[in-house]
């Protein structure tokens, strides 16, 4: 067997092989722990470290990969995993990863990859509509958020390059550390990053917004950029995005909007109002491999204006000069965004969009919706849980309580929520993450997953009650 080039006998063998190991998975799955406690020893134990001289068969590379590699993994794809803001993946978008790692096109430009680079523009058109940006908008699919808001801010930053070393940009201090970081990555400074307040229901207030862009004016400061969240990661709020383009408008400043979690929640007709005004953004950053349930890694941008982007990322050399091409065959990727390189990313776009449809994305996203305000209506009426934050999208936030902490300490409440996530996690059965509200700690869980159930919201509730029960922490 020449595992470098197989027979189609042999690939045959192997295709059978793993979609029998994903049907057994799939079909398993909440019979699985979403995690399970382990070591760093203890995985490297299972696996051989030798560097390999001689090759190995294809049964015996999937034996490790289904004894050694899954159940230490954390199970994304369960029903139960509400940590962090985690899609569960798609059998559909997993095939589609296959047949363009198969295709293993390189989409840098037109002539490269002229039907993957065509349909990418297809369907970053899709993602436009949902959106209801201008038909002049375009984009590119990038490796994930972080990536798309870096591509933003460096469009943004090219309207007013010259005042590099004095720009300003400004974020609600509930914003994705990925614009600070990007800040810090285009020479704008984490220094210059101003975070604006926010109200009791976690959004940007726009009275500080102004306030800081006015102090920074007359500092000799040269605002630039805001950016506005269309859901943010550790509450789900949206800010008032209407407002804050005004606001754009009146300063002449560039309005981002972050929208790696929560912008393809347009599609549910519960939350289609709560993002009016995010269709008037210069630029936007989301997550097909977020909301809609797709396997990492696919990220989106969209520029209000691409042309701007182009001026900021446009590059050329003789090696990549193109010849006798018209406009739409001379289409450069690397102009619109940092990366050359590009793999086949929009096929499990196209493919999910095509092949599920709107109607259906749309109802396994009020489904999650659904969830996490059934969560926040069962602990309202409960007397041992209590919320931290408002519910808003699909992200919930909330403590447990027991009779035997009502009277203690806001610190003693919050160690016994702490201990009580570590637990959790170490119980398998539910996964939760935490964030830090008011200065205090939040149990915090998030509904990305078509398969998450009403009742799976209560069994986790009683899985926090059980583990709970096990201790009490007293500061």
């Amino acid at each position: 067997m020449d595992m470098l080039e197989p027979s189609a006998d042999e690939i045959r063998d192997w295709g059978n092989s793993v979609t029998q190991f994903i049907i057994e998975y799939l079909s398993g799955l909440r019979d699985r722990p979403v995690y399970r406690y382990t070591s760093s020893r203890e995985v490297r134990s299972g696996l051989d470290s030798k560097l390999p001289i001689k090759g190995t068969d294809f049964d015996s590379l999937l034996k490790v990969f289904r004894d050694k590699i899954v159940p230490f993994s954390r199970q994304n794809a369960h029903p139960r995993m509400f940590g962090y803001v985690q899609s569960p993946g798609t059998p559909i978008g997993a095939f589609a990863d296959l047949l363009a790692s198969t295709l293993n096109a390189n989409l840098t430009i037109w002539r490269s990859a002229p039907a993957p680079v065509e349909l990418e523009r297809v369907t970053i058109d899709w993602v436009r509509q949902i959106l209801g940006f201008r038909a002049e908008a375009g984009g590119l699919f990038v490796s994930g958020g972080s990536m798309a808001n870096l591509a933003a801010l460096a469009a943004a930053r090219q309207t007013k390059y010259d005042s590099l070393g004095r720009l300003r940009l400004y974020a609600s201090n509930a914003t994705h550390f990925s614009i600070a970081k990007a800040a810090t990555l285009l020479g704008i400074g984490r220094e210059n990053v101003q975070y604006v307040a926010v109200d009791e229901r976690l959004k940007m207030r726009v009275d500080d917004l102004v306030a800081k862009i006015t102090a920074d004016l007359k500092a000799g400061y040269v605002p630039f950029c805001v950016v506005g969240n269309a859901g943010t990661v550790d509450t789900g709020a949206i800010d008032p995005l209407r407002e804050i383009r005004a606001v754009a408008d009146r300063f002449q400043l560039w309005m981002h909007v972050d929208g790696s979690y929560g912008a393809f929640a347009i599609l549910a007709q519960s939350a289609r109002k709560s993002f009016a005004g995010m269709e008037q953004a210069d630029s936007i950053a989301l997550d097909p491999h977020k909301w809609l349930y797709l396997p990492v890694d696919v990220g989106c941008v969209i520029y209000r204006d691409p042309e701007i982007a182009r001026a900021t990322f446009a590059h050329e050399a003789e090696y990549t000069r193109m010849f006798g091409e018209e406009a739409d065959e001379a289409f450069v990727c690397w102009d619109y965004g940092p990366e050359l390189s590009r793999r086949f990313r929009a096929l499990k776009v196209w493919m999910l969009l095509k092949g599920v449809g709107l109607d259906r994305l749309s109802e396994a996203i009020e489904s999650n919706l659904a969830c996490a305000r059934h969560l926040e209506s069962m602990v309202r009426a409960s007397d041992d849980f209590e919320m931290v934050a408002p519910v808003e999208l699909s992200i919930f936030c909330f403590r447990h309580v027991p009779a035997q902490l009502r009277n203690e300490s806001p610190k003693a409440i919050d160690v016994f929520n702490e201990r009580l996530l570590v637990a959790l996690r170490r119980d398998g059965r539910s996964y939760l993450s935490n964030a830090m509200l008011g200065g205090r700690f939040a149990l915090r869980g998030c509904v990305l997953n078509y398969r998450t159930t009403l009742r799976d919201m209560g069994i986790l509730l009683d899985d926090l009650r059980r583990v709970g029960r096990s201790f009490v922490i007293r500061a």
